[in-house]
């Protein structure tokens, strides 16, 4: 037991837009201080207008709370529970503000990604540190629980949700099905950076994507299916690197060797956003629609009990030192605070000499 015992639970999340007045605001929070041309946030700001103005993300932030805190209250945690989100309400600063005001001393955050790199974990990380600092003096402390990408919680749904796609494809094409397994891109200088002996993004989600392949079966004698990892969502200029292959590339490369059908598993995301219904549902969905690629898609975690149990468990880790659980061989990624060169947002080391690809994690 901890010497000071913790007295909260905070959940962290990116936020969305509500409606259609808030989209625009919304994307300017996002990108404040990255000099994103205004044509360019109008863009993203039709595939938020597509939905109605309204994401997903919050709804399903509620919802996970509220399965959290059953979940507490089943496992005997007693812990109140608060939200805050990076860029839209309710705002992490305010949030931490009001903890403060509650008398909450010291906070177990659990933030909704589940790899590392800049903006998946550090970045909450500055995003917590800010928060606290507009509470002023009586903020609490606030402790990030670790990463879970090998959480059975985590690979189980994936899993079972990824069996689930291939039973809704034609019964003719379902043995021969391969798997994509699709995250959000980041800038290859960033990958470079993540975790702290570098490149842990891209190494973690291969590993979970091989995870949940091995669960989900399928394939020859029983074991995984043809799978491949692939990214989506990427938004820098043509200029900047980003880790690739990008999942519509991918599904032009999978028709063309005649795979009968592709499922997508989107193995970087906890819940079905506006980055998964838009880029995969309806941009995936149409690139598979003109190779004449059957495609289905795999539900996220969302409020799945054993994704919830697995939050509950990560507490447990921290508030009554029980074992950490993870699968395959990267084992689980350690509690506390990252290495000071850990996830930064760029790579600041020289470049290297000679001719370079400007590509990594393949």
């Amino acid at each position: 037991m901890p010497a000071t015992p913790y007295d909260a639970f905070l959940l962290v999340s990116f936020g969305g837009p509500e409606g259609p007045d808030d989209v625009m605001p919304f994307l300017c929070n996002v990108t404040r201080g990255r000099n994103v041309p205004e044509a360019r946030l109008a863009a993203v700001a039709e595939h938020y207008q597509s939905f109605g103005g309204v994401s997903p993300i919050n709804q399903q932030c509620r919802d996970l709370l509220a399965a959290v805190e059953k979940d507490f209250a089943a496992a005997g945690v007693g812990l109140p529970v608060y939200w805050g989100n990076r860029n839209w309400d309710p705002m992490l600063g305010d949030t931490v503000t009001r903890m403060a005001r509650d008398g909450v001393r010291r906070a177990l955050a659990f933030v909704t990604s589940a790899y590392r790199s800049y903006s998946s974990c550090r970045q909450y990380r500055e995003d917590i540190a800010a928060a606290r600092e507009q509470a002023g003096p009586g903020a609490p402390e606030i402790e990030k629980l670790r990463q879970f990408f090998n959480h059975p919680g985590f690979v189980g749904p994936l899993a079972t949700a990824t069996r689930a796609a291939v039973a809704t494809l034609p019964e003719d094409v379902r043995d021969g099905a391969r798997l994509v397994f699709t995250a959000h891109s980041i800038p290859v200088s960033m990958a470079r950076l993540s975790g702290p002996d570098g490149g842990a993004y891209p190494a973690e989600l291969a590993e979970a994507s091989r995870l949940v392949a091995e669960q989900a079966g399928g394939g020859p004698g029983g074991g995984p299916r043809p799978w491949q990892l692939a990214y989506q969502s990427r938004s820098g200029p043509p200029s900047v690197p980003w880790l690739e292959p990008d999942v519509n590339e991918v599904l032009d490369q999978q028709a063309a060797a005649g795979a009968p059908a592709v499922v997508l598993v989107p193995v970087g995301f906890v819940s079905d956003h506006v980055e998964v219904r838009y880029d995969l549902d309806h941009e995936a969905a149409q690139t598979a629609g003109r190779l004449g690629l059957p495609l289905a898609r795999a539900a996220t975690p969302g409020t799945d009990p054993a994704f919830v149990a697995m939050i509950t468990a990560l507490v447990s880790e921290r508030m009554h030192g029980t074992p950490p659980a993870a699968l395959g061989q990267l084992g689980p990624p350690p509690p506390g605070d990252c290495p000071a060169g850990c996830c930064l947002a760029r790579d600041l080391r020289p470049a290297p000499a000679g001719p370079a690809t400007g590509r990594t994690g393949r």
